[in-house]
């Protein structure tokens, strides 16, 4: 059986109390190579989907951080989705890791700001995926 395999990867900087982008770079791997996404009507829809469900958590998180007086500088994030042969959702990993320009996050702004990263639109109508992981780092 052969498995399908999306990766993508973010590096954004910010700016503003309410973590504003000030740059946002998305890439993928196509072919074992990390390339820029630029995503449009002949991308693939799965890709899209992808795509959605690491952008609704990545400004989920951003948000949640404004919203605890969390200053974002960068963030570099990480996503892994893995679907079956018959492209139902298998295993989701995603990871943020994110140095801040203005506030000291406790361990109880990071589980808070996670669990809001789960109730993004996208996360919440996902099927449930046996091995899905979220991780949040603040540097």
């Amino acid at each position: 059986m052969s498995k399908h395999y999306f990766q993508l990867r973010l590096t954004g900087s910010y700016q503003g109390s309410e973590n504003k982008l000030h740059h946002l770079r998305v890439e993928h791997v196509v072919n074992g190579e990390w390339q820029s996404l630029a995503l449009s009507e002949r991308s693939p829809g799965f890709l899209i989907y992808a795509y959605s469900i690491f952008t609704c958590q990545h400004l989920f998180m951003r948000n949640n951080c404004a919203e605890r007086g969390i200053e974002l500088a960068s963030a570099h994030g990480e996503m892994l989705l893995v679907a079956d042969q018959e492209w139902r959702l298998e295993q989701l990993e995603i990871s943020f890791a994110v140095k801040t320009s203005k506030g000291s996050p406790t361990e109880e702004d990071r589980s808070y700001v996670l669990s809001r990263m789960k109730q993004c639109p996208v996360s919440r109508n996902l099927p449930e995926i046996a091995d899905s992981e979220t991780r949040l780092q603040f540097d």
